[in-house]
């Protein structure tokens, strides 16, 4: 697992937060707050994924005002719709006490994990590019598509899924193998944060790599260890 947090055996709870981000006048990158939303949760539901979990309850804790509660629901519906499944209940609470001068948005979702099936090891690989503020919004097509890791998960077209966040690639890639003096090779800045998880990591069995290159395009790039 990655951020998560694992209660009772099966029970896995992931969050996400953002701050600064949205429709206030003193926000520091302006955007939608469904669009906000979208990105916190897609965060959350990637770390659902990479410990093995499907989730069945969403939170969402809005600190922005009762206004932007339908937004930030709306943002999370989104997600799920593009994933393909079901979205799960909704519920959470508003901070209407306090006027915030900025925007501030937590998603946690609580998921159920399936039992693992141990496989042989597969080839690693990016998916998407490291992306953070603005260049979210401006190169939204180099961001990893909800969908598609998804359908490849279905497909065990990738044994799993890894979202890389603030620290960047190289820092995820020493967490999952566990080693610190770990070094690779990239066309990709392996230092760069990857904002909202825009970039994953995918491990993939080497008689599906044709078909996840097919499926996620230019996007692949292959991980070289040194």
């Amino acid at each position: 697992m990655r951020n998560a947090l694992l209660v009772d055996k099966n029970i896995i709870v992931t969050t996400d937060n953002s701050g600064g981000i949205g429709e206030k006048e003193q926000d520091i990158v302006s955007a939608t707050d469904r669009l906000t939303a979208y990105y916190s949760a897609r965060v959350t539901l990637l770390e659902q994924w990479a410990a093995n979990a499907e989730p069945f309850t969403t939170l969402i804790h809005n600190f922005s005002g009762h206004e932007s509660w339908g937004k930030y629901v709306q943002g999370v519906k989104d997600l799920f719709q593009e994933a393909g499944v079901p979205c799960p209940q909704i519920s959470g609470s508003t901070e209407t006490n306090m006027e915030l001068v900025q925007s501030a948005v937590a998603v946690t979702m609580i998921g159920k994990r399936e039992e693992h099936v141990s496989m042989p090891d597969g080839q690693w690989f990016t998916y998407g590019a490291p992306l953070v503020g603005e260049e979210v919004l401006v190169h939204a097509d180099e961001v990893a598509s909800i969908r598609r890791i998804k359908q490849a998960l279905d497909d065990q077209m990738i044994y799993r899924v890894w979202p890389v966040g603030s620290q960047g690639i190289l820092h995820e890639m020493r967490r999952l193998m566990n080693d610190d003096d770990l070094n690779a090779e990239s066309e990709l800045d392996l230092r760069k944060t990857a904002g909202p998880s825009t970039v994953v990591l995918v491990e993939i069995p080497l008689e599906k790599s044709l078909a996840a290159e097919k499926l996620f395009g230019n996007l692949l790039r292959k991980i070289d260890f040194k």
